[in-house]
Order: structure tokens, then C-alpha cells, then sequence
């Protein structure tokens, strides 16, 4: 059975009636977002859930940490032995290239002595929340391929995002907020795809704050204060508008209660213009304790620490989905300068976004996803630098109904590839939403004739790393 809701099939033509109402109102930009709240309250929902789970949740929100590029597995939380003992022997895996072993030492943390290098020495304190999955699998080895794959389950066809399909599976638990946050999105490669709900209705389009190339200070949210008039004359805007709609839909009829949910957007999209800014800036109610412990201020971890600390604030204020963006790990060379800076600049305040959902009983029912498109291999095929690797690489989970403490899968001895435990895109894809009570073959939209779904015909619950 396609998991729909009874509202859904007016969105298409609430659509038309926005795009025509928007121009007499059009800086309300989040008017289209707003359509998400406006079918919450057309139904009094209160838990803000399309209809009730498949199955007992364990997490009710997503922060997902992404690692555009494809951090090296080998150099954060794999440890290969053999691979630094062979160093620089021929590669088996391509010709003319040299295996290349981690430059970086690692350590065991923790009662369950997780290996994490020292180039994580923050994350590395809360190894027993981690969950590290060390056999994940893609299809792709090109960046946007991979990316697509990544975010939508698919490379080959324009496919609505996670994020999309989390909010249209669970709702917002907050209906001045939308459902779905995408901070720094990159503008490259799949670029709005990441975000992006393709055939959804666009309620469930995740609202994209800023862009990868810009500092986080830069990103703001746009068309959220009127360029000439104050609060009570766009109330009294507001009113004339929802009124003219009123008088129409009572003359000529509301079918399918279209106009009342334009109305109904209006009203959101006004109430968001208030809430979401607030949260947007992170001076605004947090202690300069705080602030130092994500590294804010801190010329290397500032702009990460940003992302990290509004993440935490959206997600507290009832964001379902909050995706963050960290740019730029794909290290073909200079990986001796590139791993140490890249990793400087979000350890500490990946550290301290798990330390705060922790203090403030929030990872229990947060899960926290890490990763990127892809991994690297173990050999040298240009001088300091790794190539793609789509057959093994590391991701981890934290919180959200996830096995703590625990690593799941394993590479060959190399790292070239996965031997045991594997765990494929559309696996994870599944278990992220296993752990938000969705059955991901039951979460389906019909489109074009068919039911389709974020793991297409593919996908298994990974059970052995559920809490």
C-alpha cells in the first residue's frame, strides 16, 4: 500500500493557486514550504506524523554530517596494520602505483576500544557512541554519481532527496519551522538534487540556507523582512489577502479546499518569518562556553562550529532533517596538507554537537549519520594522494536507536574492498529509516503509474547495528 495521506492529491492544484497568489505576496518565499503546515492544521494534527509509524521509532529526528569528496577511511577510523607494513610495496589494485599507508597513528578509546586516528582526537572521546559501519558500498566512483546515489538513492534519475522523503514520511514536529534544513548546500554536481523532493509534492522540499562557497556568518535566510512595511501592517496584509481568498472560494467554491491552504501557508510562511531567524543566529541565547566548545571564533573550526551549533538549534526546535556540508575532501594529492586541515576544521565541533544532543537528552532519539559519496584506496596513484573507492569505505552512526560502541563490517587487510559485513547505499538508506519507523517498502508515492520508493527494489535493514 503506497503510505500517503489524505491531503496529498490537493497539492497539485494548491501549487497552481500559490504561484498565482505569490505575486501579490511574493516575498513570502517560504510559502511553499509552509504548505506542509497548512495540512497539519487542515487535520489538528499534534505529533505532526503523516500517519502513525510502521513500526516503534527509535529516533524522531536526522542530523546527517556531509563529508563532500570522500574522506579516506584508512586515515580516520580503519585501521590497517598491514597496510602500514607493506607502505610503499607495488599496489595490487592498479598498476604503477604504490600502496600508501596512513601517516597518522591510531588509537583504541573507550570500553569498547575503537580505533580512531589522532587526526580526530575530539570524536575520539565519545568512541563509545559511535557505530562505525567500515564495509559501505556504492555504485559510482565519480563524484556526482555518488553524491546523487548518496542523497537519493539513485544516479541515473532525478529521485526526491532523504531528507524529502523523512519529512514526508514523519511531518515537522514544528509548524512555524519546515520540516527539512539543508545548511551550505553545494551548488555543484547534484547541486538542488540533495534537497530537492523531484516528484513529492513541494512541501516536502528541504529549505536550503546559504551555499557551500560562502562563510555560514553569510547565510542567511532571504525574504524575510518586507522592504517597506513593519509587522502590523503585513498582519493587516494578511488579513485584506485571506479575506479576498475567503469572499472567492465562497462565490465560486474551494474545491478540494485549495484556497483555504494557500490561506493556511500564508499564515505559516508569516510565523516563520519570526522563528527562523532567531535560530539562524547562534549568538542569540547560547554562553560563550558553548560557543568556544563548537570552536567558534576559532579561525579553523568557525564556520563548521556554525553549521554544528545550528544544527543542534533546528533540531531542538523541532527540524526533522538537518543536513550539514563540509567541503573539500576528495585529496587525489597533498594528502600530508589536506587531512590535518580538513579534519581540524570539523572535529571539534562534530565533538561538541554529540557532546550538547547528549547533555541535553536529545542523541537518544537523534541519530547522527557521518560521512561522504565514497572512501579512497590504500595505494598511491599520483604522489600523496588516494583515488575513488566505492567497494569499502566508513561511515558512522551515533545515537537514534543505533548499536553504540560498536564497528560493523570489515575491508580486506588493504582496504581495497569489502569482505564481510557489507552494507550497501540503499541498506543504509533503509536502516536510517527503519530507525525512524518507516518500512521503507511500504514508504512509497505513486508517480507515473508506479509506486516509487528511496531504495528503489534494493535495500535490507542492517539489523546486527540496531541498539
Amino acid at each position: 500500500m503506497p503510505h500517503t495521506n489524505p491531503i496529498s492529491r490537493r497539492l497539485v492544484s494548491r501549487r497552481a493557486v500559490l504561484r498565482s497568489a505569490s505575486t501579490g505576496f511574493g516575498y513570502l518565499a517560504l510559502a511553499g514550504l509552509a504548505a506542509e503546515q497548512a495540512r497539519r492544521e487542515s487535520r489538528a494534527a499534534t505529533t505532526g506524523a503523516i500517519t502513525p509509524p510502521h513500526i516503534t521509532p527509535r529516533a524522531k529526528r536526522v542530523v546527517f554530517l556531509y563529508m563532500r569528496g570522500g574522506p579516506c577511511q584508512m586515515e580516520t577510523f580503519d585501521y590497517k596494520p598491514r597496510l602500514q607494513a607493506d607502505n610503499g610495496k607495488p599496489s595490487p589494485g592498479a598498476k604503477n602505483a604504490k600502496l600508501l599507508g596512513s601517516q597518522w597513528k591510531f588509537h583504541q578509546y573507550g570500553a569498547s576500544g575503537q580505533w580512531v586516528s589522532d587526526l580526530f582526537p575530539h570524536t575520539a572521546r565519545h568512541a563509545d557512541e559511535l557505530c562505525v559501519l567500515k564495509a559501505v558500498t556504492t555504485d559510482h566512483t565519480n563524484h556526482p554519481e555518488a553524491s546523487d546515489q548518496l542523497h537519493t538513492g539513485s544516479f541515473q534519475f532525478e529521485r526526491p532527496s532523504l531528507g524529502s522523503w523523512v519529512v514526508y514520511g514523519l511531518g515537522s514536529e514544528n509548524e512555524n519551522l519546515p520540516g527539512f534544513v539543508s545548511l551550505k548546500p553545494p551548488v555543484q554536481w547534484g547541486g538542488a538534487r540533495y534537497y530537492g523532493c523531484a516528484f513529492l509534492p513541494p512541501a516536502y522540499q528541504g529549505l536550503p540556507i546559504g551555499t557551500m562557497t560562502e562563510a555560514m556568518t553569510k547565510a542567511k535566510l532571504a525574504n524575510t523582512v518586507h522592504p517597506s512595511l513593519d509587522r502590523a501592517a503585513q498582519r493587516r496584509q494578511l488579513d485584506l489577502l485571506a479575506a479576498t481568498n475567503r469572499e472567492f472560494a465562497a462565490r465560486e467554491g474551494d474545491v478540494g479546499g485549495a484556497i483555504d491552504g494557500v490561506i493556511r501557508s500564508y499564515e505559516s510562511a508569516f510565523r516563520m518569518q519570526t522563528e527562523l531567524p532567531h535560530l539562524l543566529d547562534v549568538q542569540q541565547g547560547e554562553t560563550a562556553a558553548t560557543l568556544a566548545r563548537y570552536g567558534i571564533g576559532n579561525s579553523a573550526t568557525d564556520d563548521f562550529g556554525r553549521q554544528c551549533l545550528t544544527a543542534r538549534r533546528l533540531l531542538e526546535a523541532g527540524v526533522r532533517f538537518v543536513e550539514l556540508t563540509h567541503d573539500n575532501w576528495d585529496h587525489h594529492a597533498g594528502v600530508a596538507a589536506n587531512m590535518p586541515l580538513r579534519s581540524r576544521q570539523v572535529d571539534r565541533p562534530i565533538a561538541a554537537l554529540l557532546e550538547d544532543l547528549k547533555r541535553r537528552g536529545l542523541l537518544e532519539d537523534t541519530l547522527v549519520v557521518w560521512g561522504g559519496e565514497f572512501g579512497r584506496t590504500p595505494d598511491d596513484p599520483t604522489n600523496d594522494g588516494r583515488g575513488h573507492n566505492k567497494d569499502g569505505f566508513t561511515m558512522w552512526l551515533a545515537g537514534g536507536g543505533s548499536r553504540s560502541g560498536t564497528s560493523h563490517g570489515t575491508t580486506d587487510e588493504h582496504g581495497f574492498r569489502a569482505v564481510d559485513g557489507a552494507v550497501h547505499m540503499h541498506d543504509l538508506h533503509a536502516t536510517i529509516l527503519h530507525l525512524l519507523g518507516l518500512d521503507h517498502e511500504k514508504l512509497t508515492y505513486r508517480y507515473g503509474g508506479r509506486d516509487f520508493r528511496l531504495t528503489d527494489v534494493h535495500g535490507r535493514v542492517v539489523r546486527e547495528i540496531l541498539a
